[in-house]
């Protein structure tokens, strides 16, 4: 994959050396220029927004997301749990299955739950009865796959060949939407509206006749509604049509799109030395604190890299023969102590981290660009990783 990095923006000016290393600086002034971009967007498409938290939990600027958007969407119990202690409005939740012991507390906390297949909603019949028998109130969801793949890289691809995540529309009957409000569609991965029309264009047909009978539909997430290329406008045109044309109520799930260009992770070169190839050992680890460079795979954009000059081998600090970040140009080896940063990591970087080998959490800092306030939120000692073994 490549990387969708915009520029660094105020980071271009941050000092480095104000903050621990490693360390995952966030941009509030960054943040709120997402959201008010995301919120515009519902205004106008007559859409509700909802932030997804499986992508950025920083609850420290949960008030600030109260500000412009409608609520959060949770993948689990414990990110409802985290929803409602923090943030603020409508919380729905979906995971691709639901134990019984957590399905209680989960009704308890949603105002909609999504549901992955019609099996498990008929299975947990009695218990969503019983919820609402003691006066909960919530909403009940169903999952579809579009079965309409736009995704580059399969392990991204909601619509992969045997696909776990939404029931395949192809197999979808009415009888399947009994007790049924909404349906929840999510086949992107940082996408542009294209992809999202080519599905809807697939899905409209075969959806026109249940629309009806349903109070909401759920595009989901994968919107990259914040790149400075996105077609905004074609959305709100989308979002009002669907809204228009078959009266439900439409809600989006950005989650990288808030937090998209609001972040760095700042590091320190340790040690260097030459292997073929010039290499330098960083306190940042690809697998630790960035596990999508692995994953995806795909090379983040360094802060002040060079078109040209020492093309260096920067990896992390644990044991896995993979933890590589990349190779990036600079104007001399980089000497130890010398701080680096890679851009746009607020986003997912944050939520994945783990602390395999040992290797420490980053610190996370708030920074407002506009009045250079810097605030150091949480840092991670010894403890956090003896306390997650026995």
């Amino acid at each position: 994959m490549e990387t969708q990095a915009g520029d660094p923006g105020a980071f271009a000016r941050f000092d480095l050396g104000r903050v621990p290393s490693p360390c995952f600086v966030v941009d509030e002034q960054a943040v709120r220029r997402n959201l008010a971009i995301l919120k515009d967007v519902g205004e106008r498409g007559g859409a509700k927004v909802l932030l997804a938290l499986k992508a950025f939990s920083m609850w420290s600027l949960a008030d600030v997301v109260g500000e412009y958007l409608d609520g959060t969407c949770a993948s689990g119990l414990w990110e409802a749990r985290l929803a409602r202690e923090h943030y603020h409005g409508h919380l729905t939740t979906y995971s691709p299955a639901y134990k019984s012991d957590d399905l209680p507390e989960i009704l308890r906390l949603s105002d909609s739950v999504i549901f992955n297949t019609p099996d498990q909603i008929a299975r947990f019949a009695g218990v969503i009865a019983q919820a609402r028998a003691a006066g909960e109130v919530f909403d009940i969801g169903l999952r579809l796959n579009p079965e309409h793949s736009v995704g580059e890289v399969a392990r991204y691809d909601p619509c992969q060949a045997g696909s776990r995540l939404g029931y395949p529309v192809s197999q979808l009957r009415p009888e399947h939407l009994d007790g049924v409000d909404g349906l929840h569609l999510h086949a992107l991965c940082e996408q542009d509206f294209e992809p999202l029309r080519r599905i809807w264009e697939s899905l409209e047909p075969r959806l026109e006749a249940v629309l009806p009978r349903l109070k909401w539909l759920n595009l989901g997430g994968g919107h990259h509604i914040t790149r400075a290329d996105y077609q905004r406008d074609d959305l709100v045109a989308l979002l009002r049509h669907i809204t228009e044309r078959h009266g439900v109520e439409v809600w989006l799930e950005p989650g990288e799109a808030v937090a998209l260009d609001a972040g760095i992770l700042v590091g320190e070169v340790l040690d260097t030395f030459d292997n073929g190839v010039p290499v330098a050992i960083t306190d940042i680890s690809a697998t630790c604190h960035m596990p999508d460079v692995i994953e995806a795979p795909y090379r983040p954009a360094m802060l002040n890299e060079r078109d040209t000059g020492v093309a260096v081998r920067l990896g992390g600090p644990s044991c896995l023969a993979g933890d590589i970040i990349g190779d990036y140009r600079f104007d001399a080896p980089p000497a130890p102590g010398q701080r680096i940063a890679f851009l746009d990591q607020a986003h997912y970087s944050m939520v994945k981290t783990n602390t395999f080998n040992g290797v420490p959490l980053p610190a996370i800092a708030l920074w407002d660009s506009a009045s250079d306030a810097l605030r150091l939120v949480r840092t991670f000692g010894y403890e956090t990783f003896r306390d997650r073994l026995s």
